[in-house]
């Protein structure tokens, strides 16, 4: 909470994360794919009031759901979060809803305990959905589940694919990737657990990743996201991104 109140060199260092990656490139490397989408200040305070609960605004859980026609009515503009079973989906989660700690995100430290579609409403903005973990302890019936939410949820706005920083893409993640494009899924790339990694890995696999998505993807947006739910780097602008790929930040640019 008190992160957006550091002077600015220091609020750059854990809001934008990537940018302060970019300092330890070679010389002349093109970084313009690291600072796409910039908020200013401003944009950066009124996605962390979205994110604060109060009388007149209040965010909870909705629903979970196995099947569509479990789900909550797709009245709201809706973001999905979707990841490999042990990526810090729920951890994620947790950290964009710090700020309303009765917001109630079970984190289980067994990987893959999220086996339903659990639904969020932040006020009268936006829904936040918390997808199944694919791949390793993946509910039986993901595919079906997941492929009729992306198919069939006229308003879901982005797609949140959570990747792991130390790990890089795995064979699932270009499972997910595949199925993202295939169905025109707009979607954007998160990499976790960035405090785990060290500056040369982290690194290279940025770059890795951002090229895989410069070369073979279509829907992916060019910008990565990296995130720390631990020490809440990336957490302020991510936040601001859901709000502004939701309508609720109308003056942000983003190329």
């Amino acid at each position: 909470s008190q992160v957006l109140r550091l002077e600015r060199s220091r609020r750059t260092g854990v809001v934008f994360p990537l940018q302060k990656l970019a300092r330890y490139l070679a010389p002349g490397t093109d970084t313009s794919r690291f600072r796409l989408f910039q908020p200013d200040l401003a944009a950066l305070q009124r996605a962390e009031a979205l994110f604060r609960s109060g009388r007149n605004h209040v965010i909870d859980y909705v629903s979970s759901a196995v099947r569509m026609d479990h789900a909550p009515p797709a009245a709201l503009p809706e973001v999905c979060f979707v990841g490999r079973s042990n990526v810090g989906k729920s951890s994620l989660i947790r950290a964009l809803f710090a700020l309303s700690p009765e917001v109630e995100v079970r984190v289980s430290k067994t990987p893959g305990d999220t086996k339903k579609m659990n639904f969020f409403k932040v006020g009268k903005y936006f829904t936040l959905v918390d997808m199944p973990g694919y791949g390793y302890r993946a509910p039986q019936d993901f595919v079906e589940m997941v492929e009729a939410y992306l198919q069939e949820r006229h308003n879901l706005k982005r797609t949140f694919l959570l990747v792991d920083g130390v790990v890089g893409l795995q064979k699932t993640d270009h499972i997910a990737v595949e199925m993202l494009e295939e169905f025109g899924i707009p979607y954007v790339m998160v990499l976790t657990k960035i405090d785990r990694a060290s500056r040369g890995l982290l690194l290279k696999n940025v770059l890795e990743i951002q090229e895989f998505v410069k070369e073979k993807t279509h829907g992916c947006f060019p910008q990565l996201f990296l995130v720390s739910s631990l020490e809440f780097s990336g957490i302020h602008l991510l936040r601001c991104f859901v709000a502004h790929v939701t309508g609720n930040l109308p003056t942000v640019e983003a190329s």
